[in-house]
């Protein structure tokens, strides 16, 4: 019974290890957000890994993936094992501090594949670690399945074509497209709330400094405050999440106004997004003027979005010579819709009609 037990939580860690970490090797720009969120002030307040994010998050993607072909082929059982527990035992605590704080909504666990809420992914976690502890307490019992000369080419193999799939998705863009912005998806349609669809249930709570000390106060209570009670702020806590559309907080903004209705009616859009200028690849941002030439050559309306101020956006067309413009969306909206900075989106009436990073340029089609 140990062994059978043994056995199959072997597999079943095993195979959970290598999909998930594939899910997110699809797309370790996006788990780089990810632990961004993690690294931020109001969660663990480690700055100094920000800008290291991205080569954390590939590191961890491989090295999980990995992790789940050494545990089925039964390669370096101590090392292989103590790695699982260390990993799952952080992972666990995390997604505990992320829950109970509410400090992160999606732990990004299987990528844009799968979301999780922060006890969704608790819950998750700590069914691994159980398994994980079968496996840590009967390590004797997991015995390899190969020959050492074939353990050792399939773990090799493994690690080679993981690094290959990195290096493939960071100089393109993820081999499958989980996101809501997806190729063939209709903005407008995303965008839309079903009738009778549950709405959010939202309590106002004042705070009021009372003597020195912040209090918080209802609705009901703001006709009996103390006296001298200084407002300090207004907070809006959920009690009931209604529906929320896949394409939500998407905006196309210039010198003040929404212009997204109009340029999704558009026939013929190109839009070059670039989430951060100050981030965004030069080599990518100098060929974007050319291609916007022959994108108006075939008859397209071309336009750039980012989350740049409107001084900080004129500063930039003006510095590249670039004559289209520049529209507001939010940075979190931006990356969603694409990882590559800058990237190359035609949109024909309001439909996503192709995608590309922008070292794929010669691939745009502009028909």
């Amino acid at each position: 019974m140990k062994n059978i037990l043994t056995q199959f939580s072997r597999i079943f860690v095993g195979f959970l290890f290598i999909i998930s970490g594939l899910i997110k090797l699809n797309d370790p720009i996006g788990f780089s957000f990810k632990l961004e969120e993690y690294f931020s002030e109001p969660v663990l307040n480690m700055p100094i890994f920000v800008p290291i994010a991205l080569w954390l998050a590939v590191f961890i993607v491989i090295f999980e993936a990995v992790l789940g072909v050494l545990l089925l082929v039964g390669y370096k059982v101590k090392f292989t094992v103590w790695s699982l527990l260390l990993m799952i035992v952080f992972f666990t605590f995390l997604t505990f501090y992320s829950a109970y704080f509410n400090k992160v909504t999606d732990c990004g666990c299987f990528g844009d594949a799968l979301k999780l809420t922060p006890w969704q992914s608790f819950t998750k976690d700590l069914v691994l670690l159980v398994f994980v502890l079968i496996l840590f307490i009967n390590q004797r019992l997991i015995k390899p399945f190969f020959p050492s000369g074939i353990r050792n080419g399939i773990v090799y193999l493994s690690v080679l074509l993981c690094c290959f799939m990195a290096y493939w998705v960071l100089n393109h863009l993820p081999i499958i497209d989980f996101r809501a912005y997806k190729v063939g998806t209709n903005i407008e349609k995303g965008m839309e709330i079903p009738e009778g669809a549950p709405k959010t249930v939202v309590e106002m709570v004042f705070v009021y400094n009372v003597n020195g000390v912040n209090k918080d106060f209802t609705e009901k209570d703001l006709m009996n405050l103390p006296e001298g009670a200084k407002f300090v702020e207004r907070k809006d806590n959920i009690i009931s999440q209604g529906y929320i559309p896949p394409i939500h907080d998407f905006t196309m903004e210039l010198d003040g106004s929404d212009y997204k209705e109009e340029l999704l009616k558009e026939p013929k859009l190109l839009v070059f997004v670039a989430y951060d200028l100050n981030k965004a690849s030069k080599e990518g941002i100098e060929i974007l003027e050319s291609l916007n030439q022959k994108a108006k050559a075939k008859g397209y309306k071309v336009i750039a979005m980012s989350a740049a101020t409107e001084p900080e956006a004129k500063a930039f067309k003006a510095k590249y010579a670039q004559t289209f413009d520049y529209y507001f969306c939010d940075a979190t909206t931006l990356k969603t819709i694409e990882r590559a900075n800058p990237s190359l989106v035609i949109i024909k009436s309001g439909t996503i009609a192709q995608k590309l990073h922008w070292k794929d340029a010669e691939d745009l089609k502009l028909d």
